[in-house]
């Protein structure tokens, strides 16, 4: 076998086919979803491989690709187990990512996609239609009343159409983080054009496919649809999309058995998996099999083959653009339900969870309410399913790419609060892990904390210490920061680990114990306050699995006792080469 080129950034299934890339097979799900309800959603997080699915899901069921299904699927699972449906509809497709959402004449370009989309379709088709009826639809100017042209002599000609629509909200979250609730309230209310195309979706069509990240528009938009249309959290659709530990394992080997990277498998998988896997979406899935982002797994495969090593940068500067959408929606409006909302980051960030009631469907003007705005960080995949309960569910935060996106939400909050700039405390970070002067990067801390004290608002005592110190040391390229890492039958605060296989010259690893007295504690206190801190810090650095994951750097025990506002000197507990 020869071989292939990876995928990074293709989405165009027959495009991957052709030029002979790599493609982790999930057409064996198709038999599954041809057996749930005519009409589907499926609700997944930004670049999780959403258009490639509906770009296979084409080709497999356009009429028109019959002649190509043995070159497209011949060697694939549904090629060897094909379904009768296979190739057996004309395929309208939407992509509504491609509308812009913050444009006033949004109704105009909205209308001029679809129309451009809808002339396709009959071009593509027109060996099925009369000619009259392809002339109705291109001379028409109104992309509903090309719709309505082409469903209703699709009925008449008993022709079998299947809908497929991608980033159906993709738009009309735009105008709502944007531009406003009343704005998305017109857009998708009464007579708002979205609603009306919507409506002319009924009937006519045999089977409907829609693929989104939140349920808002959904509730708004499908008054008349039955919301069995959702198999988002179903367990058999849990790995749908994403990639599955065995399938991110088989990406390596192929590559290694090309020549194409070195390194064990198991240790490539080792880096990865803290950073791109544990999403889970069925709480039927709990403590089972997760899976991992395709797009960061892709993004880390490009680098190990253009470079022959890890990306310096962890995380794909594409995924970063998610924390300003949702730092849009958390400032949709000023005063109490805003700070509500901050404080719902600020909590998940501090203690890595939240239980929560995972609203499966809320209308837009809900959206600010609590527990709807908890599930929305759920389906910007800022959260992950863990241990469900019969009333709660405990979500958790699904990794470090993840984690550090929580973190740089928290440095923007505080910087929004009291403007101040991390760039000298992202220069301290080198020395501190490079060098083991962690002096400089721990005063600048402390020094922007007492700086902040205004802050009054935000969790108080040690929590609110905990918040701000693990939003700036997690900000640090150079470390994993690992907050209550289990260590001896303790939670440490933070742990620091060098990212050797990333930053070779990264050899000096912390442990960093805080402590927290009231601004009027006595001497006394302090000092018992230290001798607590020192006491665990002993107990954390013996661990045999810190020891051993800081194997070849020098081990820090570091106090950090903060007495109000102000952070005391830092106390050097122990320092030893591992």
């Amino acid at each position: 076998m020869v071989k292939k080129r990876l995928p990074y950034g293709i989405s165009d299934f027959v495009r991957l086919r052709r030029d002979d890339m790599y493609y982790v097979d999930k057409t064996m799900y198709l038999p599954l979803l041809e057996e749930e309800n005519s009409y589907l959603s499926l609700l997944r997080p930004r670049r999780f491989g959403k258009s490639l699915l509906l770009s296979m899901m084409t080709a497999y069921y356009d009429v028109d690709m019959k002649d190509r299904f043995h070159d497209l699927f011949g060697d694939l699972w549904i090629g060897q187990h094909p379904t009768p449906l296979a190739n057996s509809y004309l395929v309208l497709r939407f992509d509504f990512s491609k509308v812009g959402g913050d444009s006033e004449d949004l109704e105009s370009r909205f209308n001029d996609y679809c129309s451009r989309e809808l002339d396709s379709y009959v071009r593509k088709y027109k060996k099925f239609y009369e000619e009259d009826v392809v002339q109705d639809v291109l001379l028409s100017k109104s992309a509903e009343d090309k719709l309505n042209t082409i469903t209703i002599n699709s009925s008449r000609l008993e022709l079998r159409l299947y809908l497929i629509i991608d980033e159906y909200d993709n738009f009309t979250n735009d105008v709502l983080a944007k531009r406003g609730k009343e704005a998305f309230r017109e857009l998708t209310h009464a007579e708002g054009f979205y609603r009306r195309i919507f409506k002319l979706f009924k009937g006519p069509i045999e089977r409907i496919f829609l693929t989104g990240i939140s349920p808002v528009t959904l509730d708004d938009l499908t008054s008349g649809y039955n919301i069995d249309w959702d198999i988002s959290h179903l367990e058999e659709f849990n790995s749908l999309l994403g990639f599955e530990g065995r399938e991110v394992r088989q990406i390596i080997q192929h590559f290694k058995e090309h020549g194409a990277i070195k390194g064990e498998a198991d240790s490539i998988i080792a880096d990865m998996k803290p950073w791109y896997d544990n999403y889970c979406f069925s709480h039927g899935i709990h403590g089972r099999e997760t899976v991992y982002n395709s797009d960061m797994v892709l993004y880390y495969m490009r680098s190990m083959l253009r470079n022959g090593q890890p990306p310096v940068d962890m995380v794909d500067k594409n995924i970063k653009t998610d924390i300003s959408k949702l730092k849009a929606l958390v400032n949709l409006d000023r005063g109490i339900q805003r700070r509500e909302r901050e404080s719902v980051i600020e909590r998940i960030a501090t203690q890595g969870w939240i239980d929560m009631r995972l609203k499966t469907s809320f209308p837009a003007k809900d959206l600010l309410k609590p527990d709807n705005f908890q599930s929305l960080i759920y389906y910007y995949g800022m959260l992950s399913i863990g241990a469900p309960d019969r009333v709660l569910t405990r979500m958790v935060i699904p990794n470090e790419c993840v984690r550090q996106q929580y973190w740089s939400f928290l440095v923007a909050m505080f910087q929004d609060l009291h403007p101040f700039t991390i760039n000298p405390l992202l220069e301290a970070y080198g020395p501190m892990i490079c060098q083991g002067d962690w002096k400089m990067a721990l005063t600048i801390i402390g020094r922007m904390y007492k700086e902040l004290s205004a802050l009054r608002d935000l969790i108080g005592g040690e929590y609110k210490v905990q918040g701000f110190c693990k939003a700036l040391l997690g900000v640090c390229d150079y470390a994993l920061l690992c907050p209550e890492l289990e260590l001896n039958y303790g939670y440490s605060d933070f742990v620091m680990i060098p990212l050797r296989s990333h930053f070779p010259e990264a050899i000096h690893a912390y442990v960093l114990e805080i402590k927290y007295v009231g601004t009027k504690a006595s001497d006394a206190e302090v000092k018992s306050a230290y001798a607590d801190a020192k006491k665990q810090i002993e107990d954390y650095c013996s661990d045999s699995r810190l020891l051993k994951a800081v194997a070849g750097c020098t081990l820090h025990g570091i106090a950090l006792i903060f007495k109000g506002h102000e952070m005391l000197d830092p106390q050097l507990i122990l320092e030893k080469k591992i």
